[in-house]
């Protein structure tokens, strides 16, 4: 068995806060995704989300780990929508079809659990005939001192389920 790495006891704790830049959801990032999630109720997230063309991988396919991105911070907004600081511990994604850029696709994120300082989620993305296109599942870590997010209890309306659509990103891809 490998052992694990010996620490000097010097340990910095974790200082995160949400910020404008994030590069999911920071609406002031020109490199972005600009992810705007809502509340739909304690624990769930929802947005709307019009990948672009320069998020492909391969020409007509969303790259995976901008997929990933979005599912985790889905699960991560409903983590906050229940009014808990926590992060990331381990991701797993199931890109079940390929994400097409320049379709909007519905993203939901919700918890399925919690025991102590561990917190068990669940995320998808849809496309407009509610086909499941991919799937995570993410565990969650409680962090004290961490910042909750300021949108966190923004609720869903007919009207409120957005992303940015538009990226200014750079054009040497």
């Amino acid at each position: 068995m490998k052992e694990r790495p010996q620490t000097n006891g010097n340990l910095i704790p974790i200082q995160a806060s949400t910020q404008s830049i994030c590069f999911a959801c920071g609406q002031e990032n020109p490199h972005g995704l600009r992810l705007h999630f809502c509340t739909a109720q304690a624990g769930e997230s929802a947005a709307e989300w019009t990948p672009t063309s320069f998020m492909e991988g391969f020409r007509g396919i969303v790259h995976g780990g901008i997929v990933s991105t979005v599912l985790d911070e889905a699960m991560s907004k409903a983590v906050a929508a229940a009014g808990l600081r926590a992060l990331t511990a381990e991701l797993r994604v199931r890109l079940r079809h390929h994400v097409p850029p320049q379709r909007q696709v519905q993203v939901r994120g919700w918890i399925t659990g919690q025991s102590k300082r561990l917190i068990k989620t669940e995320a998808a993305i849809m496309d407009a005939e509610g086909s499941e296109l991919a799937h995570g599942w993410a565990s969650f870590l409680t962090v004290e001192g961490l910042a909750s997010p300021e949108l966190q209890r923004e609720p869903c309306g007919p009207t409120t389920i957005r992303a940015a659509s538009s990226l200014s990103l750079p054009l040497d891809r």
